[in-house]
């Protein structure tokens, strides 16, 4: 079913679609079971952050099959001075239940100065605590910044809010990260699922004998540099994500996405945190 592959910086490769956490831990078994049920269906990629209160769970959902999954999580801006990334690192590590974490994130852009960030970064990174960096949150201006820093341009990816009515990155971020072969992780990507009842997405769907959920994460990922990581909380929900990998949008169904949701023709300042 997964017919291409995002690659990291450093080679690593990960399904375009992954698996969110946000506001999980209301029904841990079922949680855990369906984050596992997500690996096994090769949804590899499951994303969390300090804040989330579901490191934890992602260790247990993890244990025992490690060495298949690839762990996102972030520090808080709070956090993130040098001393506190280093410490935060740790933390994580512990709840994880692991002695790595695959990809590192800054969680949004803090008091704090980027150098100072970027700098605990790439230690944890060089003590093989985590394999690769990234941001988080940050628009084009602040990502320039990121790459003149001191190992700037090994940042990894780019973790920020994209959907069907979220499109703003479209204009300049998507086209900025593609060029600087930064993968982008796109969270919210069902735009916390008020958008399935959409004519547009029904009718799209219909032709595809899929659901319009399928029908949000396959426009989401038809763009080659693009990761979705929808939260399911549900064996039944990953199931239903995981089927858009078999689903390719024709011309038909993106010009009738784009007229029903505009695309950006200027510049939108970046939405999320």
């Amino acid at each position: 079913m997964i017919n291409r592959l995002i690659t990291f910086r450093n080679g690593q490769q990960v399904c375009p679609l992954g698996q969110g956490t946000y506001q999980m831990g209301r029904r841990r078994n079922e949680e855990i079971q369906a984050l596992r049920r997500g690996i096994d269906l090769g949804l590899t990629l499951i994303d969390t952050a300090e804040m989330y209160g579901t490191e934890d769970l992602v260790g247990e959902a993890v244990r025992g099959c490690r060495d298949k999954a690839f762990i996102v999580s972030k520090v808080s801006p709070s956090n993130a001075s040098y001393e506190g990334t280093k410490r935060a690192c740790e933390w994580s590590l512990q709840r994880l239940g692991t002695d790595y974490i695959d990809l590192y994130l800054l969680h949004w852009l803090g008091r704090y100065p980027f150098a100072e960030t970027v700098r605990a970064l790439v230690e944890l990174q060089q003590e093989g605590k985590i394999r690769q960096w990234g941001m988080s949150n940050l628009d084009v201006d602040d990502m320039e910044r990121i790459l003149t820093l001191s190992h700037g341009k090994e940042c990894a990816a780019n973790q920020v809010l994209y959907n069907l009515k979220d499109r703003g990155i479209e204009y300049d971020l998507i086209p900025w990260s593609e060029q600087h072969h930064i993968p982008v992780m796109a969270y919210t990507p069902l735009g916390e699922g008020r958008l399935r009842n959409h004519e547009t997405l029904i009718e799209i769907a219909r032709r595809h004998d899929a659901t319009p959920t399928q029908i949000m994460l396959a426009w989401v990922m038809r763009t080659k540099n693009v990761i979705a990581i929808p939260k399911a909380s549900s064996i039944a929900h990953v199931e239903e994500n995981a089927r858009s990998l078999g689903i390719s949008l024709t011309e038909e169904d993106l010009r009738d996405i784009d007229k029903a949701f505009p695309v950006p023709t200027h510049k939108i300042h970046l939405a999320g945190w």
